[in-house]
C-alpha cells in the first residue's frame, strides 16, 4: 500500500497542523480614496456650522421676548406692569419711529394687528389704556395670558414695516 509501511496514518488534525499560517492581510485605510468625499465633507461641515451660526442668531434675536415672557409671568394680571412690558417689548421688536408715538385705541389696534388677535382692543387689553393713569394696581382677568401670547407670536423684525 504506502511506502511507510511503519507510519502511524495520517488524520485529519494532523493535516491541519501541517497548514501554514495565512499572511495578514493589509489594514484598509478609513481615509477616502477620492477628492469628491473630501468635498462632500468640507460642504457638511459648512452646513452644519451655518446651521449653527442660525440658531444662536434666532436665540440671541429673541432674548427680549425671553425677558418679556419672565416679566410677565411676574406681573400676572396687574394691567400697568403688563403695559410697560408690552411697550418695551415693542421698541425692541419694531422701529421705535413706528411704535413711539401710539397711544390709546391707536395701541390696542397696533397690538392687535401684530399677534394679538383681537384681545386687546376688544377684550381684557382696553385696561392697557386707563392702566398706567391710576394710581392703585388695576387687575384685568386674561390681561397677562394675552400678552405673553402676543409676545410669542407678534411678527415683524427690526426695519420691517408693520401692516
Amino acid at each position: 500500500m504506502n511506502g511507510d509501511e511503519g507510519a502511524p496514518p495520517i488524520n485529519l488534525i494532523d493535516l491541519i497542523d501541517r497548514l501554514a499560517e495565512p499572511p495578514q492581510p493589509v489594514p484598509v485605510s478609513m481615509r477616502p480614496e477620492t477628492a469628491g468625499w473630501a468635498v462632500l465633507a468640507i460642504l457638511a461641515l459648512m452646513l452644519i456650522g451655518w446651521l449653527m451660526a442660525r440658531a444662536v442668531r434666532h436665540w440671541r434675536a429673541n432674548a427680549y421676548r425671553r425677558a418679556a415672557l419672565s416679566a410677565l409671568e411676574a406681573a400676572g394680571d396687574d394691567a400697568a406692569a403688563v403695559a410697560e412690558i408690552l411697550r418695551r417689548t415693542a421698541l425692541a421688536a419694531y422701529p421705535r419711529t413706528r411704535v413711539a408715538s401710539l397711544s390709546g385705541s391707536d395701541w390696542l389696534a397696533f397690538l392687535d394687528k401684530t399677534g394679538g388677535d383681537g384681545g386687546f382692543a376688544g377684550g381684557p387689553g382696553q385696561a392697557l389704556t386707563r392702566a398706567p393713569y391710576r394710581g392703585e394696581g388695576e387687575r384685568a382677568q386674561g390681561l397677562g395670558a394675552l400678552a405673553a401670547r402676543w409676545v410669542r407670536r407678534h411678527h415683524a423684525g427690526p426695519g420691517k414695516e408693520v401692516p
